[in-house]
């Protein structure tokens, strides 16, 4: 066989692996795009089932302070501060032991700190940790002095992502708690979940 012949045989042989090596780089980039894709996917996931989780724990807790306050509405000045309105961060109230007799202000007072315990999380824990609560809670109730009429009870705290600041309610807002973390931008990780409702006080 002469040179050129042995030439030209070798020669799609050659093209066919440089096609071949191509295919290849294509198939792994694509593969690589996919694999990020999922992982993107992943963590969005996550991250709303944990802003849907700390929602349904800020429902829990709201809705229960505020059973809480029909059954013992004659001290509704309590758990509004006088009508001042309460801010509860998790370290305001002292426990109360009432598990032999309390009266009502006691009771209120009781409600108040569970509720607080509730926002971090010390009613379930694992190996010791608190992991039941929401991140930087703040609980807000306002209404009148005991009178019936509109009580409203808002709970903030930080959610994952950014977000527009929320407008249903000042709870929170300016503290410091829900900014980014070089405090260019405020409040944008502020999440706030508010109840309003009627509440008779007793005659």
């Amino acid at each position: 066989m002469s040179a050129s012949a042995a030439h030209t045989s070798r020669a799609p042989r050659s093209r066919a692996c440089g096609i071949s090596l191509i295919e290849v780089l294509v198939a792994v980039f694509v593969l690589a795009v996919g694999l990020l894709g999922t992982a993107t996917l992943q963590l969005t996931s996550k991250r709303s089932n944990m802003e849907a989780k700390d929602r349904a724990i800020a429902t829990t807790l709201v809705q229960g302070i505020v059973e809480r306050m029909r059954l013992n509405a004659r001290e509704l000045a309590t758990y509004t501060n006088a009508g001042a309105g309460r801010v509860l961060d998790g370290t305001t109230i002292a426990a109360v032991d009432c598990s032999v007799e309390c009266t009502d202000v006691q009771i209120a007072t009781s409600d108040l700190y569970e509720l607080e315990q509730s926002m971090l999380g010390a009613t379930e824990t694992v190996g010791g940790n608190a992991v039941g609560g929401i991140s930087a809670p703040l609980a807000c109730i306002e209404g009148p002095d005991g009178a019936s009429g509109i009580y409203t009870v808002a709970i903030a705290w930080r959610g994952l992502t950014r977000l527009s600041n929320s407008d249903l309610h000042a709870c929170g807002q300016g503290s410091g708690s829900y900014d980014t973390a070089d405090g260019t931008e405020l409040d944008v990780y502020r999440r706030v979940l508010v109840l309003r409702t009627y509440i008779a006080a007793p005659i």
